[in-house]
């Protein structure tokens, strides 16, 4: 699908038809497309999003979602993987809505080949300015995760620093090693 040359509106971004791999809104008009997954990345968004899903789920704290849109604050963002809370991932009916127009408590972004670090950086400080609690920024060729978190600067995790979350996943505990051992399967 070729990208509008002209800055558009929430509204009629929404009623394009769908690219793949998804188009993104941004909140200034611009619409992008988001890269293709590479090998690495589509194994660390699967395994993340799994082990989210693993621990949660069972204990009622909600479901992970991989490559789903939210919008808010005047965007339109595909996070590699978001998690809600249940009682802000469903509707009063007790059922998944057809989308979702509120911020997910857990938002990552994984750096892939033809993805800026600063871009991803700059989507992740918006994402916790407008709402989502925490966003991770994944960096494969350092082996590093970036931690934002509203009103404080982000962290830097590495090896053995833990991505725990207890503030929305209590008990939830991975290190960044264990992390990125998923894309050296071999050692």
């Amino acid at each position: 699908m070729a990208l509008p040359r002209t800055r558009i509106t929430l509204e009629e971004f929404l009623s394009l038809s769908e690219g793949e791999p998804a188009l993104e809104y941004h909140p200034d008009g611009r619409i992008t497309q988001k890269v293709s997954p590479q090998p690495g990345h589509g194994r660390l968004q699967s395994k993340l999003a799994g082990w989210l899903n693993d621990f949660a789920e069972p204990r009622g704290l909600g479901p992970t979602f991989t490559e789903t849109r939210f919008r808010f604050a005047g965007a339109a963002y595909v996070p590699d993987i978001a998690h809600y809370r249940w009682d802000r991932a469903v509707t009063p009916a007790g059922d998944i809505p057809s989308e979702f127009i509120i911020p997910p408590d857990i938002a990552v972004e994984i750096v892939s080949p033809g993805q800026t670090f600063a871009k991803l950086d700059e989507k992740c400080r918006w994402y916790v300015e407008h709402g989502v609690p925490v966003a991770l920024l994944l960096r494969p060729t350092r082996e590093t995760v970036r931690l934002y978190r509203p009103g404080q600067p982000a962290a830097e995790l590495s090896g053995a620093d833990s991505i725990e979350r207890d503030d929305i996943l209590p008990g939830f505990s991975l290190t960044v090693a264990e992390l990125f051992a998923v894309l050296h399967p071999g050692r």
